[in-house]
């Protein structure tokens, strides 16, 4: 019989984490019948023998797929295993609370007008973690480059990619969840195909939420149960390179969904955002010198320079981009056409 749930876990030379990540879900996971899949990205030798070592469990599989091909093709690896019939999208950097993934799966259950699921997730020291935000669109990004989703509070058409003034406290639809953590129900994951393979790092799971909701499911979010997650491991060992995906994806995402005028004109208030937080990182280098805080300063140096040269359209039709010696990640894909719906 299959299980009730697919935990789907893509790992990239994560062993210092995931180890945590495999361990408190079988702990904290009282009732639910569950397998666990780990998506390797060809991780350093030593890494899958170790997981294999450490969790001898049946339920616990292992796909190894030689390469890293990014959290989209690596969750897709996962996900064409995947049995049960919901399917968690988990970071190798989280860990359970008691009883987590039951109540989770009891909430899902409830609500069968809904295709994905959000949860309250935390940092380690318990600060709550924004993880279900607004669908992005030109508009929302200059009130965040211009500081103005600050009076969002007050004037509600100036809320940028958050919801203001909510801190995850309360149940709501929500446009998306963060990746790091997000429910799907099995079936209607395999129906709408997934993880767009184009999208290598970053809003993978926007473009694939917003297909959930044109699929005619509610995206809703629950704090009802408690995820951590850490945060940011695989961006410290290569921060400009994931930087510079983040706006790859960027572009593709707003190809994608309103063609060339909205991936031409995301580019100007992404310069003036990238172009302030270069003059505050450049200034925190300046008074407290360290080895990170210079590295963030160069790479939003890198990213203004990239976004100022790019021609976005000519980036998603055929690839053309900027060389600042950081070759994107992965093998490249053909370009999708403009406001295509199909599936990945």
């Amino acid at each position: 019989m299959n299980p009730k749930l697919s935990v789907v876990i893509l790992c990239w030379n994560d062993t210092e984490v995931i180890h945590e990540a495999i361990r408190s879900i079988y702990e904290k996971t009282k009732a639910l019948d569950f397998e666990v899949i780990v998506s390797d990205n060809g991780s350093a030798e030593g890494c899958v023998s170790g997981i294999r070592k450490a969790f001898p469990y049946p339920n616990l599989h292992i796909v190894e797929n030689g390469a890293n091909l990014g959290f989209a093709k690596g969750n897709n690896a996962g996900i064409a295993a995947a049995k049960g019939e919901y399917i968690l999208i988990l970071n190798p950097d989280t860990w359970m609370h008691e009883a987590s993934l039951d109540k989770f799966i009891e909430f899902c259950d409830r609500h069968p007008e809904a295709g994905a699921f959000g949860c309250r997730i935390v940092y380690a020291d318990g600060r709550y973690q924004a993880s279900a935000m607004v669908a992005p669109t030109v508009r929302r990004f200059w009130m965040l480059a211009l500081g103005l989703y600050r009076l969002s509070r007050f004037c509600r058409p100036l809320h940028g990619m958050v919801y203001s003034g909510w801190h995850g406290d309360t149940e709501r639809e929500v446009d998306w969840q963060s990746g790091c953590c997000v429910m799907f129900r099995g079936k209607l994951l395999k129906d709408i195909g997934g993880f767009d393979p184009q999208f290598f790092y970053q809003n993978e799971e926007v473009d694939l939420c917003k297909r959930v909701w044109d699929a005619g499911y509610k995206i809703l979010y629950t704090p009802s149960l408690t995820i951590t997650h850490i945060g940011g491991t695989s961006v410290k060992r290569a921060r400009t390179r994931m930087d510079l995906e983040t706006h790859r994806s960027r572009y593709k995402y707003f190809y994608k969904h309103f063609g060339e005028k909205g991936a031409a004109r995301v580019r100007y208030p992404v310069l003036v955002l990238m172009f302030r937080r270069w003059i505050a990182a450049r200034l925190i280098s300046l008074f407290q010198p360290n080895e990170t805080n210079k590295a963030i300063a160069e790479s939003y140096a890198v990213q203004v320079k990239w976004n100022y040269r790019i021609d976005p359209v000519r980036f998603a039709k055929f690839r053309e981009e900027p060389d600042l010696g950081f070759p994107p990640m992965g093998q490249t894909l053909a370009a999708p056409a403009a406001n295509a719906t199909t599936k990945s």
